[in-house]
């Protein structure tokens, strides 16, 4: 029997509405959910993937933790980029990542920055007189050690090097590796904790130091397809990101590759 025009609105209103649930992927959809350390790396890759046809991804930029949580609680995404394992674990233990697609592509460094007015070189290890740097009133700015990828490691190098409980009752507690930035840029913290690339992308700060590689676990950049968003365009854009074109931009924006 042929679909009249009436008996045609009832499906085409399903259809609207399946649209607007929560979690459902469209085969030319692609919304890639990216710890904000990747900002700037991640524009400069969807600037290379775009022109060959393919379509335009949008961003979610913010704290691993804030991400997986918005998937957990049904945002629609289709490629999830986390700046430590615990986030995509969290996320795999929910059965919201798709088993075999989560690949660790890229890793970074922890520096301390200051102020690039008031730039000036430390020795980082134990023994070394963080309050000091600090001055009487100043406050230590990075992301929130509780569940911001940036903070957590944070807190593992204060602690390794003996600073952590000193030092705690002066964070500023950032949302996201970026909100630190901002507040050591804007003069409101006079030293931050941020990763190598975050500080590379600012000319308003300058690096005074970089923690030893074994005072924190090693930061991994794992990425993934979430579940209800594996479509062709997700699985294509996230093989792009392994290729040399890609680990080239990721590179000259200061991250290792794998």
């Amino acid at each position: 029997m042929p679909i009249t025009r009436w008996s045609r609105r009832p499906l085409l209103l399903a259809l609207g509405l399946l649209s607007l649930l929560p979690g459902v992927a469209h085969a030319d959809d692609l919304t890639v959910f990216a710890a904000a350390s990747l900002t700037d790396a991640l524009r400069d890759i969807a600037a290379q993937w775009e022109p060959a046809g393919q379509p335009k991804p949008r961003f979610n930029f913010a704290a691993s933790s804030t991400l997986a949580r918005q998937i957990e609680q049904g945002a629609s995404a289709n490629v999830f980029a986390s700046a430590d394992e615990q986030w995509m674990d969290y996320l795999t233990s929910r059965d919201l990542i798709v088993p075999g697609t989560r690949r660790d592509l890229l890793g970074n460094a922890l520096v301390l920055v200051v102020p690039k007015d008031r730039a000036r070189t430390v020795q980082i290890g134990p023994g070394f007189d963080l309050l000091a740097l600090l001055g009487p009133d100043g406050r230590l700015a990075t992301g929130d050690p509780a569940n911001v990828p940036a903070g957590i490691y944070a807190r593992q190098a204060l602690s390794k090097l003996g600073m952590w409980e000193a030092v705690e009752p002066r964070l500023a507690r950032a949302d996201s590796v970026r909100s630190a930035l901002l507040l050591v840029e804007h003069g409101e913290a006079p030293v931050g904790i941020v990763y190598a690339t975050d500080a590379a992308v600012s000319s308003e700060v300058a690096v005074a130091g970089r923690f030893p590689e074994d005072s924190h676990s090693p930061i991994s950049y794992p990425f993934a397809l979430v579940r209800g968003g594996d479509t062709p365009a997700a699985r294509s854009f996230l093989a792009f990101l392994s290729t040399a074109a890609a680990r080239d931009i990721f590179r000259a924006r200061g991250f290792t590759t794998e």
